[in-house]
């Protein structure tokens, strides 16, 4: 499976054995706040923090954000945000519960990651729980980013404070 070009999307299998389901990733687009926002909410255990879940979905409506449909309805979405002239992060990736480990996330992060090479980025980058948080989601979206390659670079626990350690991993492009 290879993601189409930054422009339009791909249209992909989820790989789950005895299921036809397919689902499209569109971007970069803008305006998809309220759909990031539902997605968000769907999830409290990751996005529990009202604050940071509003941050989030302002952000997937400013763009660049790409999204995974099925039949019409987001069920995923990852935005990005420039944070030097070689570097972009990636700001925020959610995936509704019942699409979890059937390919959305890593092919919207393969959407992103063309996309940002296309605008002349060397470097990605993502934030997360670090390691010494005990919580078994959070491990496997360390997993989830390992897989895709991105590094650990450092633990930081002057940005979310030290109850929640923040972890920065970079993938170069």
């Amino acid at each position: 499976m290879s993601a189409a070009g930054s422009s339009g999307g791909g249209r992909r299998t989820a790989p789950t054995p005895g299921d036809a389901a397919t689902f499209v990733v569109r971007g970069p687009l803008s305006g998809q706040g309220a759909a990031a926002e539902g997605i968000l909410r769907a999830l409290p255990e990751w996005f529990g923090i009202e604050a940071a879940l509003v941050e989030y979905a302002r952000a997937a409506a400013a763009g660049p954000t790409f999204v995974a449909e099925v039949g019409g309805e987001v069920v995923g979405f990852a935005t990005l945000a420039a944070t030097s002239e070689c570097a972009v992060e990636l700001h925020v990736i959610a995936v509704l519960p019942q699409w979890h480990r059937r390919g959305v996330g890593g092919a919207l992060v393969e959407q992103a990651e063309v996309h940002a090479r296309a605008e002349g980025f060397e470097l990605l980058h993502v934030k997360t729980l670090a390691p010494s948080d005990p919580d078994p989601g959070y491990a496997a979206t360390r997993a989830f980013y390992l897989a895709r390659g991105f590094r650990p670079l450092e633990v930081l626990p002057q940005v979310w404070g030290p109850e929640n350690p923040c972890l920065l991993l970079v993938k170069p492009l």
